[in-house]
């Protein structure tokens, strides 16, 4: 992709759609009369919503090699471009951004004030990633990323070189462990707010499973979460799991479907909470950067 995009069309307020409905002894997790609607087109593919400790959006646009922002006061900024065709985004403890940067199969680690960015994963034991997809920062430190391999038309590559695992990075950036290589595709992850539960979507076999962290961020106990793969996922204070794909799947902590809110695009990639309050849901959805108001909220780590 050489040529570069103009920047979308705002559509604010804009109405699109509403949400299915959900179970009569299970309250909807969003706000009563609460509607998606759309804030933002014209991308290529959105990925990645993250939020700052503010309640900024950043999220990718990945074919056009950018990181935008939705800014709390409702505007649409360009962060970063080029961004090394960044995917998953996710801020840590420190308010530092963390990147899976596509382009050559590395982790980076980006300060918001500077922009400037540092490849903090290169590859693993000498060998090329497949493509760091999705990233979950653990409180106690630490962090989590999703390895799947999508072959990208932008690379000068070989074959996959590792397999589609999960692996886990130490707190002081040295330390990088394969922590689950048993998975068909490993895609979106999320951790609850205590850092000792991690969720991961195997989006090839539509399945998520759940893992017990150890202190050393070692995985234990695998389980079945439910049988649905997700691109993307978030969690809320009530610890409900977002899943997404077609729309957004909302799951209750033992594994229930409580609701889906449906967006009116072919794909949705993923989700975060953001707004000052943390109670909006941004979605984004192939073209779109779409949200809702929510009665539930985000949790420090989503």
């Amino acid at each position: 992709m050489t040529h570069r995009w103009s920047l979308p069309l705002l559509m604010l307020g804009v109405l699109m759609t509403g949400t299915a409905a959900h179970p009569a002894d299970q309250p909807a997790v969003t706000a009563p009369g609460a509607e998606v609607r759309l804030l933002a087109d014209g991308f290529k593919f959105t990925e990645g919503p993250a939020s700052d400790a503010a309640g900024n959006v950043y999220f990718t646009d990945q074919p056009n090699d950018r990181i935008l922002v939705w800014t709390i006061e409702e505007k649409l900024e360009t962060f970063m471009q080029p961004a090394g065709r960044s995917n998953g985004l996710t801020f840590d403890a420190q308010g530092m951004l963390w990147a899976c940067a596509d382009e050559k199969n590395q982790l980076w680690r980006i300060d918001p004030k500077t922009k400037q960015h540092t490849v903090v994963v290169r590859d693993f034991e000498g060998k090329l990633l497949n493509g760091p997809n999705d990233v979950w920062c653990r409180p106690q430190g630490g962090l989590y990323f999703t390895d799947p391999y999508y072959k990208r038309p932008y690379w000068n590559r070989g074959p996959s070189e590792s397999p589609q695992a999960v692996y886990f990075l130490a707190a002081n950036g040295k330390r990088l462990v394969r922590v689950a290589d048993d998975l068909e595709q490993p895609n979106g992850i999320i951790g609850t707010p205590d850092g000792k539960t991690l969720y991961v979507a195997d989006i090839k076999a539509k399945k998520t499973y759940r893992y017990k962290i150890a202190d050393d961020g070692s995985l234990s106990d695998k389980t079945l979460f439910c049988e649905a793969g997700s691109d993307g996922m978030t969690i809320d204070n009530e610890g409900n799991i977002y899943l997404t794909g077609k729309g957004v799947m909302v799951f209750n902590p033992k594994g229930e479907k409580i609701q889906q809110i449906d967006v009116p695009e072919n794909w949705t990639a993923n989700v975060c909470f953001g707004g000052k309050e943390k109670n909006r849901l941004f979605i984004t959805a192939s073209r779109g950067l779409y949200a809702i108001e929510m009665r539930v909220r985000g949790v420090d780590s989503q």
